[in-house]
């Protein structure tokens, strides 16, 4: 039986429909909004293996080109791999999900939102993240409570609920909100320079729509929810718990005394070691699973006694401390910019390379084709946490961190007409304890400075953490590697010194508050100023030329009517000056030229003969000529590429002459001036008119 719920939003209905695909899921849901629908199945696993110590969760998003009525392109015609943006969106949805399944659940979940239709207006992975939680919260599979997302946008000081792909373009804001009917659960997005106040303020637009989308979700599991099985957890033996505690809640508390990372996880491990050699040996093999959780839940429960209770983290620094901050530029000979950022032991290396028109990124998929001239990619070796690992193809973490990066750092680029270069960063992370998708922001506003590229305003950013012990919270500035894997928020927030350009915000408890946010966003500005002051005693402003290997790009706005002077029959005249130069050229149809070529004289000489080819000729002026014909009444003469004038037998010289080759021959060069244009547009020329 099919079972529908809907909500209004912005004029038409979001709806939710379940009963009539995909019936052998455990959870299945049809959420539509426009010409946009996602098929949404939650499938788990029948077996417990709590053998595990983490639960294992998929979140796979894909979008099929039929979805828009396309075929793939390439050889195999259909869709392969997942692209960026389905593995961005994939980790959209995974993360507000993940801390509502019960504690100690241990069976495997598959959640597969499918975009199968879109109507290029309305964005859909909104409706993959309402579609994951409504398939879970109607299924068999344990699962806390709803959650519900929107998108907003900001166009002149108006909040907009679920922009079109048209409205973001002209949108202040990009801001994707995930949450309870309670708590937020996770943030992330873009904006133009905005407010911490004018980002809370959207957050809180953003919950109260939040609520009705859980509402829907709630009255269809009234309608036709399953109930819940009941499975086995991972639990812990109360009686074992207490002798591993007592056993290593000092020694614990004691390996945290090191202000070095390398060794406090030393000294960690140490403990661990020695815990688990103890008590495997009295209570067996088969309960090292519960033994790690009893000595990662101590490890967890220490640092957030010393944090709430003692007012100290475990570096010593006061809760709104950077760690040290060093800045360098020019590092590398050869790149066109290049940087080094390291703050405490986190360090990104940024380069900047400058490509022409050719080396923009083209993309086709279902939202519709394109190019990016701008491209920041992060790579993350294991070597950078001092670990031997798999090397090769870029894992998600990857992409999700690249990707909020650029995000920060794109808004205070300049235009593609004003700086037209393809701009690609790559930022290396060579040492990780902490927020080195923050450090690369860092490192990438250094080098784009570096490599002369006029950046509006330098950018930098920060991860903040929470700790929260019952009704005691801190907020944390800077978070190092284990306050972020033992605490309760991952908050990242890029900046210039006038407002927010990046954010992203993940739980790893069921929510936050607004209240905690707004002190989030405070002491996140107040780190964020101190980081561009220190960036800004190494550079502050974009060298005023770019690297000499950098490629040079002159631009130029021709008349249309001339695009085919320039081009010529068949292309034969930009293809002769393509060759003659050496340079690049490209003409669109609106008549801008964009010249390119790694030597600046190659250029330069395109930009010369372009000129000459659309030049008109001038009565008065003199010109520079070359014979092309001979005639009986006189010479034609090209005294622009493509544009002929006639020097009549008697305009050839002061004296009198008897044949024109007695003065001139084919391809002489002779200077002449311009004596008339008549009204049909010919060109008369005199030699013997010049002074």
């Amino acid at each position: 039986m099919v079972h529908k719920v809907a909500l209004e939003v912005r004029g038409q209905p979001l709806v939710i429909e379940t009963g009539k695909l995909a019936k052998q899921a455990n959870g299945s849901v049809l959420v539509s909004y426009g010409g946009s629908v996602v098929l949404t199945t939650s499938v788990m696993d029948k077996k417990t293996d709590l053998n595990l110590d983490f639960f294992p969760l998929q979140v796979n998003y894909s979008e099929k080109y039929y979805a828009v009525g396309k075929i793939p392109g390439g050889f195999i015609k259909r869709e392969g791999r997942p692209k960026d943006k389905e593995i961005l969106v994939s980790r959209l949805i995974d993360r507000p999900l993940r801390p509502l399944f019960p504690d100690g659940f241990r069976n495997e979940v598959q959640i597969l939102p499918t975009t199968i239709s879109a109507d290029q207006i309305h964005p859909p992975d909104i409706l993959g993240i309402i579609g994951a939680s409504a398939s879970l919260i109607i299924s068999d599979i344990p699962f806390i409570e709803p959650v519900g997302a929107v998108r907003v946008g900001l166009i002149n000081d108006e909040f907009i609920l679920n922009p079109t792909y048209e409205e973001l373009e002209e949108s202040m804001l990009e801001l994707v909100v995930a949450g309870t009917k309670n708590a937020i659960m996770m943030i992330e997005g873009g904006s133009k320079e905005l407010s911490e106040d004018q980002m809370l303020n959207a957050i809180e637009f953003a919950h109260i729509h939040i609520k009705q989308i859980v509402e829907i979700q709630e009255e269809l599991r009234k309608i036709c929810g399953k109930q819940k099985l009941v499975v086995p957890l991972f639990e812990i033996d109360p009686e074992l718990k207490q002798e591993v505690i007592s056993f290593a809640e000092s020694p614990m508390k004691n390996a945290f005394h090191s202000n070095n990372k390398l060794e406090m996880y030393e000294n960690i491990k140490k403990v661990m070691d020695d815990t688990l050699e103890k008590y495997t040996s009295v209570y067996g093999e088969d309960k090292t699973n519960q033994i790690k959780m009893i000595l990662e839940k101590l490890e967890e429960d220490v640092v957030r006694a010393m944090v709430t209770e003692e007012n100290k983290r475990v570096d010593g620094r006061h809760m709104d401390e950077l760690r040290p901050i060093s800045c360098e530029i020019s590092i590398l000979p050869r790149t066109h910019g290049s940087s080094l950022f390291t703050r405490g032991e986190t360090q990104s290396l940024g380069t900047v390379t400058l490509g022409t028109l050719m080396d923009v990124q083209r993309f086709d998929d279902i939202d519709g084709e394109g190019i990016k001239n701008f491209m920041l990619h992060y790579n993350f070796p294991p070597f950078s946490v001092g670990e031997v690992g798999r090397t090769g193809g870029v894992g998600r973490r990857e992409i999700g961190h690249g990707n909020l990066a650029e995000r920060g750092v794109y808004p205070v680029l300049p235009k593609p007409e004003d700086f037209p270069y393809t701009i690609r960063i790559v930022s290396e992370i060579l040492e990780s304890n902490g927020s080195s998708s923050m450090a690369t922001v860092c490192s990438s506003s250094l080098a784009l400075l570096d490599a002369g590229v006029p950046i509006s305003k330098p950018v930098s950013g920060i991860a903040m953490g929470l700790v929260t012990k019952g009704d005691k919270y801190k907020i944390l500035t800077d978070i190092q590697g284990i306050e972020d894997h033992l605490g309760d928020m991952d908050f990242k927030v890029a900046g210039t010194k006038d407002g927010i350009t990046a954010f992203q915000l993940d739980i790893k408890i069921e929510g936050i508050t607004l209240e905690i946010m707004k002190n989030a966003f405070e002491q996140a500005k107040k780190a964020r100023l101190q980081i561009l002051d220190i960036m800004g005693q190494t550079i502050n402003e974009a060298k005023e030329y770019l690297s000499n290997f950098a490629p040079k790009i002159i631009s130029m706005v021709i008349p249309t009517d001339k695009i085919k002077d320039v081009i010529g029959s068949g292309g034969k005249i930009i293809k002769r000056i393509i060759e003659d130069t050496g340079a690049n050229i490209n003409i669109d149809d609106f008549g801008k030229v964009t010249i390119s070529s790694k030597d600046e004289k190659s250029a330069e000489k395109a930009f010369t003969t372009i000129e000459l080819i659309i030049a008109e000729a001038e009565v008065g002026k003199i010109y520079s000529g070359t014979v092309k014909r001979i005639m009986e009444f006189g010479a034609f003469i090209e005294i622009l590429p493509g544009k002929e004038g006639l020097c009549h037998i008697s305009k050839l010289s002061k004296n009198r002459v008897q044949k024109v080759t007695d003065v001139v021959k084919e391809n002489d060069v002779v200077q002449v001036k311009c004596i008339e244009i008549d009204k049909m547009g010919r060109i008369n020329l005199s030699m013997k008119d010049i002074d």
